[in-house]
């Protein structure tokens, strides 16, 4: 049965707590918003209401105040690493850096952005420039920076690694349309990457975006595909060149020393020729200087003796024989070379008797006696005389 049907004695089960069980009506909203603030007013302090149970009281909500504060505080604590900066925002306002170390800041209220200082970051950038001759290349580059000023890093521009990647490309494509295509393809890549470094220094320089440029690398450079062929042959002919130099270079530097070795060794024996003619004409004239006081005591007996040394000098090393026989018309002639070659090619040589050898010799004697004793004034003063 219902709380309320007729007959039924439930005046105590009425939800209303009414004691008319016949009132129907709907209940009181301040009656429930009164009871509800006095049951749970008395938390935070307030009065108790009739018999109910009280709150905390005064000491229970400090007691939680000083909690939340400790929590609030120890939220706060932060470590900045040692190759970082960090960048203290105080309601969202640039408000100080903070060095590496633990420290503290107010949650809520402040925000700290860390930023490495010490890393080297890299960026890249390629594409198909123009050069200065009008052809097409295709360029690789890459750069290497550091940040040295986190505050400008952060707050000078909206990003600064984009800031710095259109300025290298901007650089780049500057250099590389000052710049002629077999420069930037062969000899002329280093020209490239310096006068690159030094562009894009200057762009940037103005914006303070508290980078620093480390270092930038020419990765590659290539024609397109459409003509990479003839460019191939033609960087192989270039290279030929550089080895036929490097190849010339050496054998000149192989030559020139072994050359300045012989002059020095030709010069060297000139002078000692040189010393060596002048010596033996010093040495003719002192023997000339000592031969004359003889000459002028015995000239005769000086002249056949001069005519007999040079007569030996002469004849001494000579393969022939002349002999002249005293009173005749005709001079003995004896080629020994031609008997001694004969000797040599015959197998059978028939020797000479003795008779023969002492005739020979006989012949000599009287030639050389004749020669000294009475011919002395034909062969000996007109020869002299004629100074032959």
């Amino acid at each position: 049965m219902a709380w309320n049907e007729p007959g039924n004695n439930g005046n105590d089960k009425d939800p209303w707590n009414k004691k008319g069980g016949r009132d129907q009506g709907p209940p009181d909203l301040d009656e429930v918003f009164r009871k509800f603030s006095s049951k749970f007013g008395g938390l935070f302090g307030g009065k108790k209401s009739g018999n109910g149970g009280g709150g905390l009281g005064g000491a229970g909500l400090s007691f939680v105040l000083i909690i939340a504060a400790i929590v609030w505080a120890l939220s706060g604590i932060y470590t900045v690493k040692e190759a970082e900066r960090g960048i203290v925002l105080h309601f969202g306002q640039f408000d100080r850096i903070a060095d590496p170390g633990l420290r503290w800041k107010m949650t809520f209220i402040e925000t700290v952005i860390p930023v490495d200082i010490e890393a080297v970051r890299s960026l890249s950038t390629s594409g198909f420039m123009l050069t200065e001759d009008e052809n097409v290349v295709s360029v690789e580059f890459q750069v290497q920076y550091r940040v040295i000023d986190p505050f400008l890093y952060k707050f000078s521009v909206t990003n600064a690694d984009s800031s710095l990647e259109e300025a290298l490309e901007s650089a780049l494509r500057y250099v590389v349309g000052h710049s002629k295509m077999d420069q930037v393809l062969t000899n002329g890549r280093e020209v490239v990457r310096q006068n690159t470094w030094d562009e894009l220094n200057k762009i940037v320089e103005p914006y303070n975006l508290g980078l620093i440029v480390t270092d930038v690398n020419f990765k590659d450079s290539r024609p397109p595909a459409e003509v990479k062929d003839a460019f191939d042959d033609a960087i192989a002919a270039q290279e030929d060149e550089q080895r036929f130099i490097r190849e010339a270079e050496a054998y000149a530097r192989e030559i020139e020393p072994r050359a300045r070795g012989q002059v020095t060794r030709m010069t060297q024996e000139a002078e000692g020729y040189g010393e060596r003619i002048i010596l033996e004409a010093q040495g003719e004239v002192a023997r000339f200087e000592k031969l004359l006081p003889e000459y002028q005591a015995a000239k005769r007996v000086t002249r056949e003796r001069l005519y007999i040394d040079a007569m030996e000098e002469v004849l001494g090393n000579s393969s022939k024989v002349l002999v002249d026989v005293k009173g005749g018309n005709n001079m003995m002639y004896l080629p020994l070379d031609k008997i001694m070659d004969k000797q040599g090619n015959a197998t059978r040589v028939a020797l000479p008797s003795s008779s023969d050898i002492n005739d020979l010799r006989n012949k000599v004697n009287t030639s050389r006696n004749s020669t000294v004793n009475s011919s002395s004034d034909r062969f000996g003063a007109d020869r002299f005389n004629d100074g032959r």
